[in-house]
């Protein structure tokens, strides 16, 4: 199966909102002509299409998807039958993930009436529905069956767990892994004890591991070798109070027996959208980072998903400015325990990252000495007019609406730099070709961000540049050689204008 663009009437025109509306069965070692459709909806143009296989080859199943809002429909059909399918769901309500199926029997993880997540059990013959494992404590980020059982991935404060469950719901037991950090992938099959999962963290290459269920424990396969010694420094989490007294973690990586003197470089890290949890993860550029004795914090914001439904929800629409709140709070946490000062504080951020940081540094520009917004949302008043920005508007809101425009416009970083102000040290990139977040969004904020800025009060001149990568993207797939310069001039950018 594949996707391809619905092909629409002599004098219509295609627009970016058509892609993915045809579901296409290709049979090896036939011609591409004599592909046969197998779903289209032009009378949807907003709607896209995955589909998959039960491993028992029973069931077509397919998810139908409306831009980044993540709800969704099921639809459901016997393998190689020609008639219509089965709409277990019909509505855009709730998510709903298929992890298997038992004979007629499909497991799912669903948010609905759960804003944590739930394990379910439908029927497609009968419809009935049961609760399996019900709403915890914990986000579930995901899950897979496995043989006898389901291996349930839940978020703790943004961190993973991994825990086995039998496939009546009860706890069999929870799986240690090597260290705070993120499962980033889960390889099983449902009647198979042998599970394989990729883990990582700050301070941890991603590895490989097998996993023997029931009772085995995580088995390296390889381990990656670094040239720095990881032991010389620690990862630790701490919290911040926002402005509404929401409580908001954040991950600090440094050296150990980090001095707490206000004097570290320090560079803040944060996204805050589209129910995108941001766990730990590794990066050897951050190496470089640490090893020049700088301090990393990775900040949890509302928007994201390490809390479930509700704490996505209250980063959208008319709640956005939960999200920049919640950053300054980490921002003046980070300043009031002594890791780091406001000349020596510098905040970066990608795509809705990028708006973020954007946002921070208009709206409390004493708190930071550098910001760097890559490839950032930046215009929020027009955003939706290219290319798939339209597909944001669940997280956004849209300017055309009369009850979303002036939220928009109190944030909008082009729309809200200031003369007389002195802004951050700033370095804006962007790709030339970037078809998702289009790079006039950066060019018009840097252009105004110019005739604007002011030097400070001791008559230094704070920069602001911007780093347009020609015939690159938004970033998916940039060969390793220009991620080095890119993440060199960045460095070089802050070691430069962090005192």
């Amino acid at each position: 199966f594949y996707y391809s663009a619905y092909d629409a009437p002599q004098g219509d025109t295609l627009t970016g909102t058509d892609r993915n509306q045809r579901l296409m069965l290709h049979r090896l070692g036939t011609p591409q002509g004599q592909d046969e459709l197998i779903l289209a909806r032009p009378d949807e143009p907003d709607w896209g299409f995955h589909a998959h296989i039960t491993e028992d080859d029973r069931y077509l199943l397919v998810s139908v998807w409306k831009g980044t809002a993540r709800m969704n429909q099921v639809w459901v059909r016997e393998l190689g039958s020609r008639g219509p399918f089965t709409e277990l769901v019909n509505d855009f309500r709730a998510s709903f993930n298929v992890l298997g199926n038992d004979g007629d029997t499909l497991y799912l993880i669903t948010d609905e009436d759960a804003p944590l997540g739930k394990i379910i059990t439908w029927n497609v013959r009968t419809g009935e529905q049961q609760t399996l494992i019900p709403e915890g404590a914990d986000k579930i980020d995901f899950a897979a069956l496995v043989k006898d059982g389901i291996l349930l991935v839940t978020l703790k404060d943004a961190s993973h767990r991994v825990t086995l469950y039998d496939r009546q719901g009860q706890k069999k037991r929870d799986i240690p892994l090597p260290a705070l950090g993120s499962v980033l992938s889960l390889a099983t099959h449902q009647d198979d004890a042998e599970v394989f999962l990729a883990f990582t963290s700050y301070l941890f290459p991603t590895t490989p591991y097998r996993l023997h269920l029931p009772d085995g424990d995580l088995e390296a396969l390889e381990q990656p070798a670094i040239n720095l010694d990881v032991n010389d420094f620690e990862v630790t989490q701490e919290f911040a109070t926002s402005r509404d007294g929401t409580r908001v973690p954040h991950f600090i990586v440094s050296r150990r027996g980090l001095k707490r003197d206000g004097t570290n470089r320090t560079l803040l890290y944060g996204y805050g959208g589209f129910n995108i949890s941001l766990t730990p993860t590794f990066s050897p550029s951050i190496l470089g980072w640490l090893d020049r004795g700088g301090v990393y914090v990775a900040a949890n914001l509302r928007g994201g998903g390490e809390y479930g439904k509700e704490w996505h929800a209250a980063g959208t629409l008319g709640r956005k400015q939960n999200v920049f709140d919640d950053f300054v709070a980490v921002a003046e946490h980070l300043i009031g325990t002594g890791v780091t000062s406001p000349a020596h504080l510098g905040i970066q951020g990608r795509s809705n990252g990028g708006l973020l940081v954007g946002a921070a540094m208009t709206q409390r520009p004493d708190l930071f000495a550098a910001a760097i917004p890559q490839v950032g949302v930046l215009d929020m008043l027009r955003y939706h007019e290219f290319t798939i920005g339209w597909a944001w508007a669940s997280d956004y809101g849209r300017s055309d609406d009369p009850g979303m425009f002036e939220a928009l416009h109190a944030y909008s970083p082009v729309h809200n730099l200031r003369e007389g102000v002195t802004y951050p040290a700033t370095l804006v990139t962007t790709g030339d070709h970037d078809d998702r977040v289009v790079p006039a969004h950066s060019y018009k904020f840097i252009s105004e961000l110019q005739r604007v800025q002011q030097g400070d009060s001791a008559g230094q001149e704070r920069p602001t540049i911007i780093r347009i990568q020609v015939n690159t993207g938004h970033g998916a797939g940039k060969p390793t050689a220009l991620l080095i310069e890119e993440w060199a001039d960045v460095w070089a950018f802050l070691e430069t204008y962090l005192e």
